[in-house]
């Protein structure tokens, strides 16, 4: 995936923005700020709807986008209204022409897959609503801005945490179990991995046995695959690249029934894998300052509602539609066990939900106390 960016101070300012309510589904929010810089006619607040994909593949949407996101658009004045298409892509176009019927001024979705919501985003063209792709690109879509992580970044961090807990490598073996095939973001992950992994296999420092997407980034599925994997190799394996914490957890269970544990990978720095590394089952995640994000993806959505520009920091290639999005980027970062403190000192999880039962010890030993 090309990408072009554009360095400059990424100061991300809010005024205000705008999306709908519709009712009663999942993860709905309704702010009730008092800033009056998301106001629509009548002193009533613009409302902006947020639509995520699902609640299974990774706990971050339900978990940490949700309320921070809702937070964010608050803090904007704005009304948000954010549910959840619980990888339905039906619910999902029904969320979403509900939203635009509602009359919302600024629709903000992460896609289950580009084509579905790229037939989305030309509804909300043609109704002048405006479009952000969060956290996922919208390949051949039309959003006015993309907010997200440097995806590539991340796949490179992951190659290098599996490189980093290998050791010294000489001639190990490794699985790969990537994201769904439909994320683009999947893509630029593994993409970015194997811009570390390749060289150290092509030298033979190391053994790429087996590469498989996993659909819908289901870890049943993830974990299913690797089984098969695993047997089809003798039950031999010497490290995991796994694509985020769910597939690296479903991983680790596999591992533990064949009495292995190896090197695993995992990306979003959720509660699960963040035990698991304290355990000593996962060696790395990516941590991914979601606040930020949010915090990003809001004051986009305020300037779209009062019709200025929002301030970004580079632009990412949609290689189907031609043309370059204007983009923020924010800076993943890797976790090990000895950096999950900064995760919980940041706020993103708390010692509470991190430290039960049998990683309490740990927890302790690393310094992490509190609330």
């Amino acid at each position: 995936m090309m990408r072009s960016r554009l360095l400059s101070a990424a100061a991300v300012a809010g005024v205000a923005l705008a999306v709908a309510a519709c009712g009663g589904d999942d993860n709905n929010g309704t702010s009730s700020g008092s800033s009056s810089s998301g106001s629509s006619g009548g002193g009533e607040k613009a409302r902006v709807g947020v639509i995520f994909p699902d609640s299974e593949s990774s706990s971050r949407w339900v978990d940490f986008d949700t309320p921070l996101l809702k937070a964010a658009l608050e803090k904007e004045g704005l009304e948000a209204d954010i549910q959840n298409a619980q990888n339905d892509k039906q619910k999902f176009a029904t969320i979403a022409d509900a939203m635009l019927n509602t009359g919302v001024k600024v629709l903000m979705m992460t896609n289950l897959d580009s084509p579905s919501v790229a037939a989305i985003q030309e509804k909300a063209k043609a109704a002048g609503v405006k479009t952000i792709d969060y956290d996922r690109l919208t390949l051949g879509g039309s959003a006015d801005y993309y907010v997200s992580f440097d995806n590539t970044r991340v796949g490179e961090e992951q190659g290098k945490g599996l490189v980093k807990c290998i050791g010294s490598p000489s001639g190990q073996q490794v699985i790969s179990i990537a994201g769904s095939p439909t994320d683009n973001n999947a893509t630029l992950f593994h993409d970015g991995a194997m811009s570390v992994i390749k060289p150290l296999v092509d030298k033979g420092d190391l053994k790429l046995v087996a590469d498989k997407a996993t659909a819908e980034w289901d870890p049943v599925v993830g974990g299913r695959n690797f089984e098969q994997l695993l047997t089809a190799n003798g039950g031999k394996v010497d490290a995991v690249l796994a694509a985020n914490d769910g597939l690296a957890n479903a991983v680790i269970q596999v591992l533990k029934r064949n009495k292995l544990n190896v090197p695993v990978t995992g990306q979003d720095a959720t509660v699960e894998g963040l035990q698991n590394i304290l355990r000593g089952d996962q060696c790395v995640t990516i941590y991914k300052a979601v606040k930020k994000e949010a915090d990003a993806a809001a004051a986009l959505a305020a300037s779209l509602v009062n019709g200025s520009k929002g301030d970004t920091n580079g632009t990412v290639e949609d290689t189907e539609a031609k043309r370059q999005v204007p983009s923020v980027l924010l800076d993943p970062e890797p976790i090990y066990k000895d950096t999950v403190k900064k995760v919980i000192d940041d706020g993103f999880v708390t010692a509470d939900q991190v430290c039960t039962k049998d990683v309490a010890a740990e927890c302790q030993k690393l310094g992490i106390t509190g609330g």
